[in-house]
C-alpha cells in the first residue's frame, strides 16, 4: 500500500520538534512492512532567511525536500495572507501542493491514498487535492481543529465539507469523536484511534537520592491554551514544591514575570525548548508531570512522563481523561485554578502510586493497536474502491 501524508504538522530540519505525534505515528505504521509512504508537508513562504526575521526566516531556510527516518518529505510553499489568510488558506495550501504531488505521480510515485492530518486548513486542502487527483482520503483530527475552528463560520462550512469528501475520518480520541459527529458526520465514518507511546524511548531512568523537595515538570509550547500560569499560580499554595518548565513560546515572558512578581524566582527553572530525545531524563528526575491546558485532542507528554514511571496531574479536558485513567496514572484537577491544582498534586503526593506501576500503565498504549487500527481502515478503504464501477479519471492537467 502506497500513501501520501499531507499536513503542515510535520518535523523539518528547522523545526525538529514540530508536529512530531504525526510523524511519530508514520514511522510505526512504515515500521509494520505493509505501507510504503512520501510525504508533503507544506511551509509558509518567506522572502529572506536573515535571522532578523526570526520565526519566518526559519521556515524560509526548510529545504524544499528532505529525508527524514528513511521517509521522503517534500515542503512547498504557500502564501500567506494577513487578515484574510484563516479564510483563503485551504485553498493556498492546496494550489501550492499540487504541482509537488503531480510531479511525484510522473515520477512513478501511484499513491493509494492520501492520509491528511489536522481539519483546517490541512484537511479541507486534501480534501480538494483528493478530487482533483481522484484518490480515496483520510483526515485525522487532532484536537482544536475540531474543538476551536468550527466556532468560525467559514471553517465550519468547509471542515463539515471535508468531512463528507472524507472516505472516514479519524480522531484521537472518543471526546474527539463525540465532536466530529456533533458536526453532523455520520457516526459509522469516523473512528477512534488514540496516540501511543514510544516505550524504547521513554523509559525509567536511574533517580537521584530522595529528598524533600517535590518537583513537577511541564512540557509544553509556553502559549495561552497551555495555561502555565495556573502552575505557577499554585506554588505558593504548594510549600516545598519546586517547578521545571520545558519549553519555550509568546507567553515565556510574562511567566518569567509571574514568577518573580510571586517570589518564586528561586522555585521555577526556565529550561527552554527540549529535545524530545533528552526529555526521558527530565521526565525520570520529576517527580510527577502537571498538564493544565484548556484544550487538548490526546495530550502525548502524558503517556511519556507516565512511561519514564512518572504519574500526572493534568486538567479534565476532551481525551485527557481517556489517558489518565487509573490511579497509578494520576490525578485529574476537579478544575482548572490554582487552588484545585494545588488540591490535584496534594491528592496525587498522598497516595502516591509505585512508579513502576506507573510505567506498566503506559506500556497498555503502545502504537500496535493504532498501526493495525490503520491499516485495517486504509484496506477496507481501498477494497471498497476497487469495488466501485469505473468512474471518470482524474482531470488533472499534465
Amino acid at each position: 500500500m502506497k500513501i501520501l501524508t499531507f499536513s503542515t504538522l510535520f518535523p523539518n530540519s528547522e523545526k525538529p520538534g514540530h508536529g512530531i505525534f504525526v510523524e511519530t505515528r508514520l514511522r510505526h505504521l512504515v515500521a509494520s512492512g505493509k505501507v510504503e509512504a512520501r510525504v508533503v508537508a507544506p511551509v509558509p513562504w518567506f522572502p529572506s532567511t536573515h535571522p532578523r526575521f526570526g520565526n519566518y526566516a526559519k521556515q524560509a531556510r526548510v529545504p524544499r525536500e528532505e529525508l527524514r527516518h528513511g521517509l521522503r518529505v517534500a515542503h512547498p510553499r504557500y502564501p500567506t495572507i494577513p487578515k484574510i489568510g484563516m479564510n483563503v488558506a485551504p485553498l493556498l495550501l492546496a494550489q501550492a501542493a499540487k504541482p509537488t504531488i503531480a510531479r511525484m505521480l510522473d515520477e512513478g510515485y501511484d499513491f493509494d491514498l492520501i492520509d491528511a492530518h489536522y481539519f483546517y486548513p490541512d484537511g479541507v486542502a486534501a480534501a480538494m487535492l483528493a478530487k482533483y487527483f481522484n484518490k480515496p482520503l483520510v483526515i485525522t483530527a487532532r484536537g482544536s481543529d475540531i474543538t476551536l475552528l468550527p466556532n468560525y463560520p467559514l471553517p465550519r462550512r468547509m471542515i463539515r465539507w471535508a468531512a463528507r469528501r472524507a472516505d472516514a475520518v479519524i480522531t484521537v480520541c472518543n471526546a474527539l469523536r463525540d465532536e466530529v459527529v456533533a458536526l453532523g458526520v455520520d457516526a459509522g465514518r469516523v473512528t477512534s484511534l488514540r496516540n501511543g507511546v514510544d516505550l524504547q524511548l521513554f523509559r525509567p531512568t536511574e533517580r537521584a537520592a530522595a529528598t524533600d523537595t517535590f518537583t513537577l515538570l511541564t512540557v509544553g509550547h509556553l502559549v495561552p491554551v497551555k495555561a502555565q500560569e495556573l502552575i505557577i499560580a499554585a506554588l505558593p499554595l504548594l510549600p516545598g514544591v519546586r517547578l521545571v518548565v520545558a519549553g519555550d513560546g509568546q507567553n515565556r515572558q510574562m511567566l518569567e514575570d509571574l514568577a518573580r512578581t510571586l517570589n518564586l524566582s528561586d522555585r521555577v527553572d526556565f529550561l527552554g525548548a527540549v529535545p524530545q530525545a533528552q526529555l526521558r531524563s527530565h521526565y525520570g528526575a520529576a517527580d510527577a508531570l502537571v498538564l493544565a491546558s484548556s484544550r487538548e485532542g490526546w495530550a502525548n507528554v502524558l503517556l511519556e512522563s507516565m512511561a519514564c514511571g512518572t504519574p500526572v496531574v493534568a486538567s479534565r479536558v476532551y481525551g485527557t481523561p481517556e489517558v489518565v485513567a487509573a490511579p497509578e496514572a494520576g490525578v485529574l484537577m476537579a478544575e482548572r485554578t490554582p487552588q484545585a491544582l494545588a488540591d490535584a498534586v496534594n491528592a496525587l503526593r498522598a497516595a502516591y502510586p509505585d512508579r513502576a506501576a506507573t510505567r506498566r500503565y503506559a506500556e497498555g498504549f503502545s502504537w500496535d493497536d493504532t498501526t493495525a487500527g490503520q491499516l485495517s481502515l486504509f484496506e477496507d478503504i481501498l477494497n471498497r474502491r476497487q469495488r466501485q464501477p469505473s468512474g471518470a479519471l482524474a482531470c488533472r492537467t499534465p
